[in-house]
């Protein structure tokens, strides 16, 4: 996959099956657009590409809203490469991209410069200055431009329509298998095992201490049963989001508990990809109380099927 983050180094003599947007988790709905770009592009002789936008708008339009992420641009592109696109544009939402309006978006980037033959959007996508690209302009310029577009209809689990909001609140919630169901894989975190109070390891459940960066979504405060990948090899593990209340902890922190593994993490980066939720954050009145439920939480973890 070519990945570029400005229009200016692009240039193919193929032209481009194309959709836009943030798809922030790569869910089953952005799966479902990717794979008819790869149907139209092997059936008409185009090249597959993804436009999408770091930082995230919001971020420039609401700096002090304090927005989370399900995927870092590395796992967004990381999986977007995994699904089999050939062209990936990073672009930067500065000041004077945002203030093209929706038609000279289509006009200068989509056909003039990128060559767009079949355009698939989103059901609720809007770009531009204002939100002045929509559906309904795309249609009524497609035939002087001469592209395709399509609109996707929205993709339903349960009866509820999928999208990255809803998944980051069942992460919220702690309802990690319907979140995991609509993204079409486990969610992940990945980061740097950092050093930490060192309380696990009096207990007898020494805990590496991930590092999750500061635009990734952490889901509900609570107990968790995940995968965790040490230089891709797989271990089961117990982790937990929170802040130790138990010993009047107060910052956030990602711990994990690896059964069956022994070593030096520290500096190293890992993986936990999560699988089931077991419980909230507990303050518990002894150390012993909290012993006795991380033996109750490794005995569900060993019996869980992965």
């Amino acid at each position: 996959m070519k990945i570029f983050k400005n229009f200016a180094d692009y240039s193919s003599l193929k032209p481009l099956a194309m959709s836009l947007g943030m798809f922030d988790g790569v869910h089953i709905g952005h799966k479902y657009i990717i794979d008819q770009l790869l149907i139209k592009g092997a059936k008409n002789n185009l090249e597959t590409a993804l436009l999408t936008f770091w930082p995230h708008p919001r971020f420039v339009f609401n700096p002090n809203e304090n927005l989370k992420l399900l995927n870092t641009i590395d796992e967004k592109t990381e999986l977007i490469d995994l699904y089999g696109i050939d062209n990936l544009f990073l672009k930067e939402f500065d000041e004077n991209f945002r203030n093209l309006t929706g038609e000279e978006f289509i006009r200068k980037i989509l056909v003039e410069k990128l060559n767009v033959k079949y355009l698939i959007i989103g059901y609720d996508h809007s770009f531009g200055k204002n939100k002045s690209g929509n559906f309904e302009l795309l249609k009524k310029l497609s035939k002087e431009l001469d592209f395709e577009v399509e609109q996707m209809e929205a993709i339903n689990i349960h009866e509820n329509n999928i999208s990255s909001t809803k998944i980051r609140n069942s992460l919220l919630l702690g309802n990690i298998k319907d979140a995991n169901e609509m993204l079409g894989y486990s969610y992940s975190v990945s980061g740097k095992v950092a050093h930490g109070k060192k309380l696990g390891r009096t207990i007898g459940y020494p805990t590496a201490n991930i590092e999750a960066g500061h635009v990734k979504l952490l889901p509900k405060k609570g107990a968790y049963i995940v995968e965790v990948y040490v230089d891709n090899q797989f271990y089961k593990g117990m982790l937990s989001v929170g802040t130790n209340p138990t010993v009047n902890g107060e910052k956030l922190t990602v711990e994990v508990y690896i059964l069956e593994f022994e070593g030096d993490l520290y500096d190293q980066n890992i993986t936990v990809k999560f699988r089931d939720f077991l419980h909230d954050e507990i303050k518990f009145e002894s150390l012993e109380k909290l012993i006795e439920r991380l033996d109750e939480d490794k005995k569900l973890t060993e019996e869980f099927q992965f």
